[in-house]
């Protein structure tokens, strides 16, 4: 499992791995909110292959790049079939058991791009 190169290259940059992101409700467009920790690449590797829904979803496109914080089990995800810098979703743990899965319950767009995460960096 790989990020691709311009999402590691923009982690690597600001130096993201490990961080916390917390975006306000009125800031995430599922209108949420989130508490998110970010993967390094070794742990994004593991949601994508070892756990639901990344075994799942990774068919789709989509790559882990961070899970919850607050305790809910929902990882977050770009998508590599998104131009950079593109989107973070939610994916709902709970949603996704097999290629069946119900794409628009499952889905939740958060963010538009992901450099916006830059923005919501704890400090």
């Amino acid at each position: 499992m790989m990020w691709p190169a311009a999402f590691r290259e923009f982690v690597e940059r600001h130096a993201l791995i490990g961080r916390e992101i917390e975006i306000p409700e009125a800031e995430d467009l599922s209108g949420v909110g989130a508490s998110i920790g970010l993967f390094s690449e070794a742990d994004a590797t593991v949601e994508a292959n070892d756990v639901y829904p990344g075994l799942v979803v990774k068919e789709d496109g989509y790559v882990p790049i961070g899970g919850c914080l607050v305790g809910c089990g929902d990882p977050y995800f770009i998508n590599v079939r998104d131009q950079p810098p593109g989107p973070v979703y939610r994916i709902y743990h709970d949603s996704v058991f097999d290629q069946s899965y119900d794409r628009d319950a499952a889905i939740a767009r958060v963010l538009d791009s992901y450099e916006h995460l830059l923005r919501f960096v704890e400090t």
